[in-house]
């Protein structure tokens, strides 16, 4: 793991030491998450948990209707604010550890628990530095729920006012493709714009020794299937990398029955913005095209997701130099754009900031996937994770101060 760097100003060491004082109690907290995951918009006890933290440091809470708060700390100056998501998924928690989920069937697969946990632990240090005098101006904590959920939970604090005054924001996000002790950064886009597609398909359905006396659905829905992604990717700019992959497909009970009725599921993605605002008209044309010719009626339900997060070089440069102070020079490591969707990008769409991968993977160990039930961190990207959050916002403030 990379080593800190040797000279770290006052409050940089005050950041260290605070996180490092409860390094424990991030973990214990960390695994308790893990234990006690809550889907999107049931982050409740979660909530509370964070909430009485907070307070207990001195931030003034403003906890949500549903689930989530927002926090604030400092009287006057820029606002800063940071962000970390609550929810877990509904997949089954595989690793067999001590703190395993005790939720049958939810997890938090896609490292929240350890969001949630560093955003604590660099609360706890930025109330050290505002008791000494030392916070050039104010932060705000965005404890967001329902990130993943489309359009997800970033918007409802969005409409909240959850920004409103908002200088710049940063966040980070798990990579377990990456040692502890990295994290990854990109000047501009990060990850990609996510949308679900749901396409319906109704006919007359009837034995499949007469299909030319139906209208042959299933057939239709493989031709869905297989042409569309194929078609959008001769109608879209190919540098978008656009991608349509299927999760749900399903037609039929029985070997000799065409079906009435059948439906295909799955994820629209691509790499910018401009494909993101054309394929939501050009989608259902073109579903429409395809099953013409076997006389099925087809319903589409093109549900916009999220937007490419995109990192602007002001916040990226500072981000990366509060990973070298942490962790020294090789601390920070590039990264390329990936297709995963993230609702940060509500956020970055209307104030400058950026997000950058923890790296969670323990050096020499498995390479672990996110979304997936296996998924082991290395707990020491807890407090990283803290010192790197709380370094950034203190440094944004005194650059905007």
């Amino acid at each position: 793991m990379s080593e800190p760097a040797p000279h770290l100003s006052a409050v940089d060491q005050l950041i260290e030491s605070a996180v490092d004082d409860v390094g424990d109690e991030l973990i214990a907290l960390r695994r308790d998450l893990h234990a006690h995951p809550e889907l999107s918009w049931r982050e409740l006890r979660t909530t509370a948990l964070v909430a009485a933290r907070l307070r207990k440091d001195g931030w003034r809470v403003t906890e949500l209707e549903r689930s989530g708060l927002v926090a604030d700390i400092g009287e006057d100056g820029p606002i800063v604010a940071l962000r970390a998501d609550l929810d877990a998924l509904p997949v089954p928690d595989l690793t067999g550890d001590p703190w395993a989920s005790t939720v049958e069937g939810v997890t938090h697969a896609c490292g929240h628990d350890v969001h949630t946990s560093a955003l604590v632990g660099a609360a706890t240090a930025i109330s050290r530095l505002h008791e000494q005098g030392r916070l050039p101006g104010r932060v705000r904590l965005l404890f967001q729920p329902a990130e993943e959920v489309m359009p997800g939970g970033a918007l409802t604090l969005i409409e909240l006012g959850a920004l409103d005054g908002v200088d710049q924001l940063f966040g980070l996000h798990c990579d377990p493709t990456l040692d502890v002790g990295q994290v990854g950064l990109r000047e501009g886009p990060i990850t990609g714009a996510a949308d679900h597609l749901t396409v319906t398909l109704t006919g007359s359905g009837g034995h499949t020794s007469r299909p030319h006396l139906t209208e042959d659905l299933t057939y239709a829905l493989g031709k869905v299937v297989t042409e569309l992604p194929a078609i959008l990717s001769r109608r879209l700019d190919p540098r978008s990398g656009v991608s349509v992959v299927w999760g749900i497909v399903r037609a039929g009970s029985a070997h000799n029955v065409i079906p009435s009725t059948g439906r295909v599921g799955g994820t629209v993605r691509m790499l910018d913005a401009i494909a993101w605002s054309e394929a939501e008209k050009l989608v259902p044309l073109l579903v429409e095209q395809i099953v013409a010719p076997y006389g099925v009626h087809a319903q589409v339900d093109y549900q916009r997701g999220v937007p490419p997060v995109v990192n602007d070089l002001d916040s990226i440069v500072l981000l990366g130099r509060a990973v070298e102070r942490v962790l020294g020079p090789a601390g920070h490591v590039p990264t390329q754009q990936s297709l995963g969707g993230e609702d940060f990008g509500w956020y970055l769409d209307r104030v400058r900031g950026a997000m950058g991968r923890l790296g969670t993977r323990t050096p020499g160990g498995p390479t672990y996937d996110l979304h997936q039930g296996n998924l082991r961190v290395d707990d020491r990207a807890v407090g990283i994770g803290a010192k790197v959050l709380a370094s950034a916002a203190t440094a944004a403030l005194a650059s905007t101060d």
